[in-house]
């Protein structure tokens, strides 16, 4: 699983630059400036750098620890000052999950224990 998260990262590292410099997006100097200011701090002498080092996976045994990942993956994005509200992150699934959506989730989530 270490080989393939591997090589996802750095794919995905090397298309996003590519796209970024490439395509009219509004925040293009912005996304640069803050994949090389992660760069500098890592001191590994590349330019940009997308993903966090390591891998650490963790069993999502309980229904604590998914609500746990659930929420970091809706307000991340918030946090990150990425979007104002969770909702307009465009891949998000926060949507489905607020009170006045009649929407059903497409995933359910059933705990091991």
């Amino acid at each position: 699983m270490q080989d393939i998260i591997r090589d996802l990262k750095k794919h995905t590292s090397k298309e996003f630059k590519k796209a970024i410099k490439e395509l009219p997006e509004s925040r293009r100097a912005w996304l640069l400036v803050k994949f090389n200011y992660a760069a500098k701090r890592v001191k590994k002498g590349v330019s940009y750098k997308v993903w966090k080092d390591g891998y650490h996976p963790v069993i999502l045994d309980t229904s604590k620890k998914i609500e746990q990942r659930i929420n970091y993956v809706h307000y991340n994005p918030l946090a990150s000052e990425l979007v104002y509200h969770e909702r307009d992150w465009k891949n998000s699934s926060y949507a489905i999950y607020e009170e006045d959506n009649l929407e059903i989730p497409s995933v359910k989530v059933h705990p091991l224990g």
